[in-house]
């Protein structure tokens, strides 16, 4: 019997073309209007970069038929994003805000209704994380990343919600550090932990007319920020997670998009895991 601690052979994992974003479009959004806060991807200067969650999400929910507003605060990072939507054929637009700030939050909801006609769905994938443990994290870290992991995700759902018809979803990207520690950062894994919170009001708010909110939990993933993350601590790339890999910025949109598609029209108030196993099986 194989020692599961220990790494996989390479030649023994299965890897789809859903992981490498290759699978065919099924148009599962068709017609939607997708407001994608956090659609940038940080720069990475690796041959070959992976994608990030967020650029992953806006190109496969393109991809699906939705027209999607891109919005990040790096104004080249969402355009990159929206030209590589628009060169497979995809319609999207750009946004440049500051998650940290009251008035973009509001701002870039009503920017997106604006531009999109309407709301169908909202995803938001904005999160870091300062300080190192609990006597190196000052207050004003906390605040900083309660601020965008947290509060942002408070005044777009509120700014958006007005908006959002019968059968609209938000969806939110958090972390399996809102499950079990790890990272050593607690306003990180506090915020992650209390979007949980927020996330089942929304889905008890939204139910009433037909709105859900749900959440996808992901875990160790081969991201550009998941890179600089292993490059800070190495024994991150080694983990042995059960499926013998980390997860790609593919395999959160593909769950992504299930969740803001009618696959999903039952399922409210819920976190999906995407962490090959890591937190349920270790």
């Amino acid at each position: 019997m194989s020692d599961p601690t220990k790494p996989r052979d390479p030649a023994t994992i299965w890897t789809p073309d859903e992981a490498r974003g290759l699978a065919p479009a099924r148009r599962r959004l068709a017609d939607r209007r997708i407001l994608v806060v956090g659609a940038g991807s940080q720069p990475c200067d690796d041959p070959d970069p992976p994608v990030g969650n967020g650029r992953a999400i806006a190109l496969l929910s393109a991809r699906e038929g939705a027209t999607v507003s891109c919005v990040d605060r790096d104004a080249q990072a969402a355009s990159l994003t929206r030209d590589q939507i628009e060169a497979q054929g995809g319609r999207a637009n750009v946004i440049v805000a500051d998650a940290s700030k009251e008035e973009d939050c509001e701002k870039l909801v009503s920017d997106a209704v604006r531009e999109l006609g309407g709301l169908d769905g909202v995803v938001l994938n904005v999160g870091f994380g300062l300080g190192r443990g609990l006597a190196g994290t000052s207050p004003q870290h906390w605040d900083q990343v309660f601020a965008v992991n947290l509060r942002s995700h408070f005044l777009i759902a509120r700014a958006a919600m007005p908006h959002l018809n019968a059968g609209a979803s938000l969806v939110f990207i958090s972390s399996t550090a809102s499950l079990r520690p790890g990272t050593n950062v607690p306003a990180y894994d506090a915020s992650k932990a209390g979007m949980e919170g927020l996330c089942r009001h929304v889905a008890f708010e939204g139910s009433r007319r037909g709105i859900r909110a749900n959440i996808v939990a992901p875990g160790l993933m081969d991201t550009p920020l998941g890179r600089v993350a292993s490059r800070g601590r190495p024994s991150r790339a080694t983990t042995p997670v059960p499926l013998g890999r980390q997860g790609t910025g593919w395999e959160v949109a593909y769950s992504t998009v299930f969740l803001l598609s009618n696959e999903a029209s039952y399922i409210t108030g819920q976190v999906i895991v995407v962490d090959g196993g890591l937190s349920a099986l270790r």
